[in-house]
């Protein structure tokens, strides 16, 4: 009886002291325990993810991959794998299991080691959203008290979720919706039970049990899984069976990118950090929808990739990078001088990243017209002749070898080469380019970017173009001088004298000069704007004067500060943003209004609310413009200030018009075309456009638009003032194969142009050229831009502002000869 009193007496105080204790600790650590409001309110860091405006994916930016699932989004098998792995008892216990630390305490005095884990899954949650890792024992306190706190707010489900939704999984996934895009590139809902139990086997190691770092041991863990599984009931023996003998098939897959615009992701990315702070804009869960138009934006890559491979090609092949063994001159006995193996090709190009479009190869067959290669990935592929012939000899920017005849003189075996596949899929021989483009199309009646291109590749070069690059506009820049010469009297009859230049001032002279070198005479407005005659540019911005021209660029948008304030601004001399220039362009489209510029549509937060709408500067804002659904957008509006007239801004769209079109009649030799005749390609009348050359081809650019789309091209080398140079006609290719000559506008960029439009040529409204009340046309003579009363081919209809077209016939007027012109010509202004 004594030692039964003993005992009772022991059990008494040991009870009375473990509870003293657990109250002890608890008021220890009272202050370091969430609150209710805290446990409720977890946030995740979820990664900022951008969007075209139809909601394809861009890109997105934060150090943890995260995308949060619903309970009712859960796979039962996910569930039932998971709790069978990690706690059995999960919906049976109260956040720590008294059975289970039994369990795990009987192994560590049996086998002198921790066999066991008495961690539930409440548990694991508490350490994960609220502690550190480390295995101090304060915060097994900790983890105790907050389980029990967890499971007295939250139910089983709540608690669930938020542990699927947390726990990392490596790889930078945090959650199962990452770790299912991570691992197999799908939504957590289409995983099989295998792909299933390999998730569900990571958190217990995430780089021990990883797939894609152990694959041997992540099936191990896997299989364990299964048989946890198959041991609570949760699948039968067959589906065990079968599901234990499947495969590895976990990949790395990174973010499911449907639309690549990385030029636009960081233009966001950048706007995001000055908004919200680096921290929540990488870990808040934004979504950033664009104004991007998903099939513009991969027709602006392709178009700008494509341009700069035909600049790249056409000025010759300068070889591959390097040899890996010489061919000629094989040396057997040493491993140095040897052919390679196909193996050890693979491994060293599975090293080398692919720049844009092309792909790492080596030659490993040279035939008399064709080449075998072997491309990154282990790939055997023939390189044809017509995919080999454009590859003469690179010799300068300006000067090229002779046409190839057979294969070997372009490469040679153990060439490492890069190759591409053309339209049709076939493999093309290729290289690293040295020109950079880029290309940006807006919306001209709000300002939305619908593409954005800033270069060949983000990957290797982040510096955007678009934005960041101020070059000379060469006669881009005439637009604007026209439309200021419309303003102060001129109109598209006015003739101008095409005819030299000679300005002396102290010690030296300025002689602007044609591009050609051909010269008119008198000649009307219309037809020296759409044929770009730089002299003409410069007698009609001599009679606003250079002060009053700079005002009035200004209007577009343009800064004063980039503008010189002397005659060859009306050349293009000012250097400006491919933006600015698309931006400014954007008034003789919408009818004179100054847009905006706009990239982002609208940001929600992770909730799905709006935080930002964009207000918009809409053009005609009283008179709704009627565009197609793919050009519209729900945003706020607000009225675009109008800097021309509608008059002025139609006036200067017929004569960019004529840029492509021409004017006259071939049949009876008074026909002309303009700098801009390549862009009928497209076969659409209602587009206008303006190329421009720099001197020496160091900058060439293209502006074509209608009244739904305005997009500018830019071809140059990043090195300012380094000349496009020009090329000789390659024997190896046809008339309609190649473009021969000095590089410039016309050839150089317009091309580019002309692959996007026809590209998205179909969801691009066809503009009907609606003539303002304030316009009036009459018919005059070609020649002379005054009435006349004949009907035949010397006359043509002509568009005037009301109260500016001619009171006189061509037959009350003597047409004036070049030499007596001279005589008549005012400080040589050549105006008529």
């Amino acid at each position: 009886m004594g030692w039964l009193k003993k005992l009772g007496k022991l059990v008494f105080f040991g009870t009375l002291l473990s509870i003293l204790v657990v109250i002890g600790f608890y008021f220890y650590v009272k202050d370091d325990l969430p609150t209710e409001d805290l446990i409720r309110d977890v946030k995740f860091q979820i990664p900022m993810k951008v969007y075209t405006a139809e909601g394809e994916l861009i890109s997105q930016f934060g150090e943890k991959r995260r995308t949060p699932v619903l309970y009712s989004e859960i796979p039962q098998e996910l569930k039932d794998a998971i709790i069978a792995t990690e706690d059995s008892r999960f919906y049976d216990h109260f956040g720590i299991d008294p059975i289970g630390i039994v369990r795990s305490a009987i192994a560590v005095i049996s086998t002198g080691r921790k066999a066991q884990g008495a961690s539930t899954i409440t548990m694991q949650l508490a350490r994960n959203v609220f502690l550190s890792l480390d295995k101090r024992w304060m915060r097994k306190i900790k983890e105790l008290y907050i389980a029990l706190h967890i499971e007295q707010i939250m139910s089983k489900e709540e608690i669930l979720t938020l542990y699927l939704n947390k726990i990392p999984f490596g790889n930078r996934a945090f959650g199962i919706g990452a770790a299912a895009q991570v691992y197999y590139g799908k939504d957590i809902s289409e995983l099989t039970l295998p792909q299933l139990a390999m998730i569900a086997g990571i958190p217990k190691a995430t780089t021990r049990y990883n797939p894609i770092r152990n694959p041997d041991l992540a099936k191990w863990r896997r299989n364990v899984v299964l048989g946890r599984m198959h041991t609570v009931g949760a699948i039968d023996t067959a589906t065990f069976e079968e599901a234990k003998s499947a495969p590895i098939t976990a990949k790395l897959h990174g973010a499911k990118i449907t639309a690549p615009a990385p030029y636009v992701a960081e233009q966001v990315r950048k706007e995001m950090v000055e908004r919200f702070g680096l921290e929540a804009a990488y870990t808040e869960g934004f979504k950033v929808f664009t104004t991007i138009k998903g099939d513009a934006q991969i027709a602006a890559r392709q178009a700008v990739r494509s341009n700069i491979h035909a600049y790249d090609e056409r000025h010759g092949y300068r070889g591959p990078s390097r040899y890996l063994w010489d061919a000629e001159n094989l040396d057997t006995t040493s491993e140095a001088g040897a052919e390679w193996s196909s193996e050890k090709i693979v491994k060293h190009l599975s090293r080398i990243k692919n720049y844009g479009d092309l792909v790492p190869a080596v030659v490993t067959n040279v035939m008399e017209q064709q080449i075998y290669v072997l491309v990154k990935g282990g790939n055997v592929e023939i390189i044809d002749w017509d995919n080999l012939k454009w590859a003469r000899p690179y010799i300068s920017d300006t000067k090229q070898g002779d046409a190839p005849e057979t294969a070997s003189q372009i490469v040679k075996e153990g060439g490492l080469v890069w190759v591409r596949e053309d339209e049709s899929g076939n493999f093309r021989l290729g290289q690293k380019p040295t020109v950079s483009s880029s290309l940006v199309a807006m919306n001209p009646n709000n300002g939305d970017i619908l593409a954005l291109v800033g270069g060949y590749d983000f990957s290797h070069n982040q510096y955007n173009r678009v934005t960041q690059a101020k070059r000379q506009i060469g006669s881009n820049i005439k637009p604007f001088v026209y439309s200021g010469a419309l303003d102060n009297g001129a109109t598209l009859a006015t003739l101008i004298n095409d005819a030299p230049i000679t300005k002396w001032e102290k010690n030296s002279v300025w002689r602007p000069s044609n591009s050609p070198e051909t010269y008119n005479g008198p000649t009307r407005v219309r037809r020296g704007l759409a044929e770009s005659k730089n002299v003409m540019a410069v007698r009609l911005m001599r009679t606003m004067g250079v002060d009053k021209t700079v005002d009035y660029l200004t209007r577009f948008g343009f800064s004063k500060a980039d503008l010189p304030s002397n005659e060859t601004i009306s050349l293009g001399s000012a250097a400006l943003s491919p933006l600015s220039v698309v931006t400014g362009m954007s008034a003789f489209a919408n009818g004179g209004f100054l847009v905006e510029s706009n990239l982002i549509e609208r940001i929600e937060n992770v909730a799905g609310d709006t935080v930002y709408q964009a207000t918009k500067m809409v053009a005609n804002l009283e008179e709704t413009v009627n565009l197609e659904e793919t050009f519209k957008s729900p945003s706020a509006e607000m009225p675009a200030p109008r800097v021309i007239s509608t008059e002025n801004a139609f006036l200067i769209s017929e004569a960019l018009n004529s840029s492509i079109w021409g004017g006259g009649t071939w049949s009876k030799g008074n026909g002309w075309n303009g700098t801009s005749w390549r862009a009928r390609a497209i076969g659409r009348r209602d587009f206008s456009g303006k190329t421009g050359t720099t001197n020496d081809a160091a900058d060439t650019w293209f502006t074509g638009f209608n009244a739904s789309i305005v997009a500018t091209t830019w071809v140059g080398f990043d090195a300012p003032g380094r000349p496009l140079g020009r090329t000789t006609f390659n024997s190896n290719l046809g008339n309609n194969e190649q473009v021969s000559g000095a590089e410039a506008g016309a050839t150089t960029a317009l091309p580019g142009w002309v692959t996007f439009i026809s590209q998205i040529s179909d969801s691009i409204p066809l503009a009907n050229r609606e003539i303002p009340e304030g316009i009036v046309s009459v018919r005059i003579d070609r020649k002379t831009g005054l009435l006349s009363r004949k009907t035949d081919h010397t006359t043509e209809f002509e568009y005037f502002i009301k109260g500016t077209e001619p009171t006189k016939y061509v037959d009350e007027f003597s047409p004036i000869t070049i030499d007596e012109e001279k005589d008549l010509i005012d400080e040589e202004e050549g105006i008529f």
